[in-house]
């Protein structure tokens, strides 16, 4: 039986890296806290004049049961709950960061002086940037086929016809 005798400053470099790494954060879920939904939305909101939102437990709650209801096939179906939702998937790990990029990226098809949409989709961009809208919930579960499901869901709602979101 072989024993290797270390060096007290090989050794405590040996348990030190081991700790470091032990106490690494997980990184595979950066960019999905309650704050990085919230500095997503603040972003676009402010560009307009829109004051951020606020993180509701209560909210977020109801985005994860829901999505906890997508894991079995990702569906894009909105739960037709009592908030305002957007809602987003991608076939890959999608990040929360990237699925509130998504839907901001529609702030070019707005038009702010018709209030409509031209040329696409804008009805998630105006749902970030809905003024009245201030409590924010938001969720992601990785689904059954590998796919990620993230919704956020607003209180209150916003997106009444004939209103402007700021």
């Amino acid at each position: 039986m072989a024993f290797f005798k270390l060096s007290r400053p090989v050794l405590i470099c040996l348990i030190l890296g081991l700790t470091l790494v032990l106490l690494l954060p997980d990184f595979s879920h950066a960019q999905d806290s309650p704050q990085d939904f919230l500095d997503a939305h603040s972003a676009a909101r402010a560009e307009v004049g829109v004051p951020p939102l606020t993180w509701d437990d209560q909210v977020a709650s109801y985005a994860q049961n829901y999505a906890n209801q997508r894991i079995g096939d990702c569906n894009m179906v909105h739960s037709g709950g009592p908030y305002g939702e957007n809602i987003a998937w991608s076939s890959g790990d999608l990040m929360g960061t990237d699925a509130v990029k998504m839907w901001v990226d529609e702030k070019s098809n707005y038009d702010p002086n018709s209030n409509t949409c031209v040329g696409g989709q804008c009805l998630h961009y105006t749902q970030v940037v809905w003024r009245n809208s201030v409590r924010l919930g938001c969720a992601k579960v990785r689904c059954n086929n590998g796919g990620t499901f993230i919704g956020c869901n607003y209180d209150p709602p916003g997106n009444y016809i004939g209103e402007r979101p700021y």
